[in-house]
């Protein structure tokens, strides 16, 4: 058993985040927060907040960080978060994280730990470029850190692995440079807040897995 359990996963395209959090999750039965996934909640229920968020989708804009706030806020206050969360892909600004604390104090709510990924951008490139996803299923896998059992087929559901067109290496460089620019200073912010914890992702899975555990103790 973990002792901090309110997580934040920070970290580039490629860092091993996804990776690592699944055998984490379900370990020690922690609900995995998805802004995408809120927000499509959101709109197919027709919430106040869905609403808001659809307005400026149709339009073609952002949703503005507010209500996406908002919308974790209220993703945090269900029952099955009530034994820890790993939030993945928000906060992704300083502003979005000065946002997450006011919607968290208002459900009397702390971060536990923010865990920082971290491995070589030489890596990072390899391991963007190597992904295949499952055709059927939507799995994910990596020929260089996370090979399928079977070359080509999904080990989840027997599906067709395929390349995605956004796995390419301009898409990859483009993410990192968009990572470096929005992110990045999130690791100053978490850090003055004494929050930050940092692994060594670009180590085998099972060792990266030892030592996420062992900051999250």
């Amino acid at each position: 058993m973990i002792k901090k359990k309110n997580l934040v996963f920070l970290g580039p395209p490629g860092a091993g985040k996804g990776t690592l959090s699944d055998p984490l999750m379900k370990a020690e039965n922690l609900a995995h927060i998805s802004t995408g996934d809120i927000l499509r909640a959101e709109i197919k229920n027709g919430t106040e907040l869905g609403k808001s968020a659809k307005s400026y989708m149709d339009a073609g804009k952002l949703v503005p960080d507010e209500i996406v706030a908002g919308m974790v806020g209220k993703r945090l206050a269900a029952d099955d978060c009530k034994g820890g969360f790993i939030l993945d892909g928000f906060p992704r600004t300083v502003p979005q994280a000065e946002l997450l604390e006011k919607v968290m104090a208002e459900i009397g709510l702390d971060l536990d730990a923010v865990v920082l990924f971290d491995a070589p951008v030489e890596l990072l490139i390899q391991r963007l470029t190597s992904r295949l996803t499952c055709r059927s299923c939507g799995a994910s896998f990596n020929l260089l850190f996370c090979k399928p059992q079977k070359e080509g087929v999904c080990d989840s559901c027997g599906g067709e692995l395929y390349q995605r067109s956004d796995d390419s290496l301009e898409t990859a460089q483009n993410r990192l440079s968009v990572y470096q620019e929005q992110t990045a200073p999130l690791i100053e912010f978490y850090t003055q807040k004494g929050k930050l914890s940092k692994i060594d992702s670009s180590l085998p899975k099972d060792e990266g897995y030892a030592a996420l555990v062992a900051v999250l103790n």
